[in-house]
C-alpha cells in the first residue's frame, strides 16, 4: 500500500495543494506570456527584462509549460497536486543551483540573471511548502490521514484523546 492511496481526494488538505499549484501556475504562465510578447529570440543569452526578471523565448516557453502542468495539478487536486508541488518545487531548487553555476557563461541558454536564480529558489520553496503542508511533520494531528497511515496500530484511539490516552489507559487506577 502506498501513502497516497489513503488520503481522500476531498480531504481539506487538498485545498492547500490546489491553491499552491494554481497560484504558482498562474505566476509562471503570466511570466511566460509576457516574455513571449517581447519577441526575444528563443536562445538569446542576453534576454529581455520581464516583470523584473530576465527572459528569452526558451525560458518563456518552459515557464508556460510548467505553469500549465501546475494548472493540471490544481484541477486534479488531492495527492497528485501535493506530489506534483513537491516534485516541481524540488526541480525549481535544482534549477536555481544549476543556473547559479551557469551565470555569466556561454552555457546560460535560458538568459538567467541573479534575480532569476532568487525567483527560482523562492518558487521552489513555496511549492515545497504547499506540497508538504499537512503531510510532513512530526506533530500531525491524529485525525490527519497521513498520521493514520503511519500509525495503523492506533486506528481505534479516540481522535481527541490521541496517543497519551491510549498509553495511559492501562496505567494504574490506584489513585
Amino acid at each position: 500500500m502506498q501513502l497516497n492511496d489513503h488520503v481522500p481526494v476531498d480531504h481539506r488538505l487538498s485545498q492547500v495543494y490546489r491553491f499552491g499549484a494554481g497560484l504558482m501556475g498562474l505566476i509562471l504562465v503570466v511570466f511566460g506570456i509576457l516574455g513571449l510578447l517581447n519577441h526575444v529570440s528563443f536562445l538569446n543569452q542576453a534576454g529581455e527584462r520581464v516583470a523584473g526578471l530576465n527572459s528569452n523565448g526558451a525560458l518563456s516557453s518552459i515557464s508556460i509549460g510548467v505553469g500549465a502542468l501546475l494548472f493540471v495539478g490544481m484541477v486534479i487536486g488531492g495527492n497528485f497536486a501535493s506530489t506534483l508541488n513537491i516534485c516541481v518545487g524540488a526541480a525549481f531548487l535544482i534549477s536555481g543551483f544549476v543556473n547559479l553555476a551557469l551565470l555569466d557563461t556561454d552555457s546560460n541558454l535560458l538568459a538567467f540573471k541573479m534575480s532569476n536564480v532568487l525567483f527560482s529558489f523562492g518558487v521552489g520553496l513555496l511549492l515545497l511548502f504547499f506540497g508538504m503542508y499537512g503531510r510532513v511533520t512530526g506533530g500531525l494531528p491524529h485525525d490527519n490521514p497521513y498520521w493514520r497511515q503511519r500509525h495503523p496500530d492506533r486506528e481505534g484511539l479516540p481522535v481527541a484523546c490521541g496517543v497519551r490516552c491510549g498509553a495511559s489507559q492501562g496505567a494504574g487506577s490506584a489513585s
